[in-house]
């Protein structure tokens, strides 16, 4: 792991709120953004094996840790790290090339429930990863261990969440 000087490892933590904060708001900027004509309706069910895939992933990385099998967690939560990415960028690809979808289910509440749950825990999701992972990345393991107690219960809950929102509205979507 390497070592940041003080001055560099404020400035990677402004980077990592600015992006915190930025996120956010270009994504709620894009979804005001709609482009007619391109049919990525393919992209639900692909965004939400990617949350699938992120869960499971995440348990490994756990069980990796706990079996002091450092390197392979290492990688594995950089593969989440990519995958929420991908994820990200299919999520609002799809959303500005379709139109909302209307869940008609009857567990409206539970549905809105998990809804708004996942949109806001995946808000604060990303400073949470991104400042945990500096602290691995720094070396400094207790401070990473003690922001992980909260960082990876949340992360795990957005994935899990994101493939039950994606099974509850994936009747209502329009082709």
């Amino acid at each position: 792991m390497e070592l940041l000087d003080p001055n560099k490892e404020k400035k990677v933590k402004i980077l990592i709120y600015t992006i915190s904060i930025l996120v956010p708001i270009v994504v709620v900027i894009l979804f005001g953004v709609r482009i007619e004509g391109v049919n990525l309706s393919f992209l639900p069910p692909l965004y939400s094996m990617i949350n699938g895939i992120t869960a499971f992933l995440l348990v490994l990385a756990l069980i990796a840790i706990k079996n002091k099998m450092t390197k392979v967690h290492r990688l594995i939560i950089r593969i989440c790290l990519f995958l929420s990415l991908l994820f990200l960028a299919s999520y609002v690809a799809y959303h500005m090339t379709s139109s909302p979808t209307e869940y008609k289910g009857d567990l409206k509440e539970l549905y809105y429930f998990i809804l708004i749950s996942h949109i806001s825990l995946s808000i604060l999701i990303i400073p949470l990863v991104l400042l945990t992972y500096l602290f691995a990345w720094k070396g400094d393991f207790e401070r990473h261990k003690k922001w992980n107690r909260f960082t990876w219960p949340i992360w795990l809950y957005v994935a899990i969440t994101g493939v039950i929102i994606y099974l509850m509205i994936s009747p209502y979507y329009l082709n």
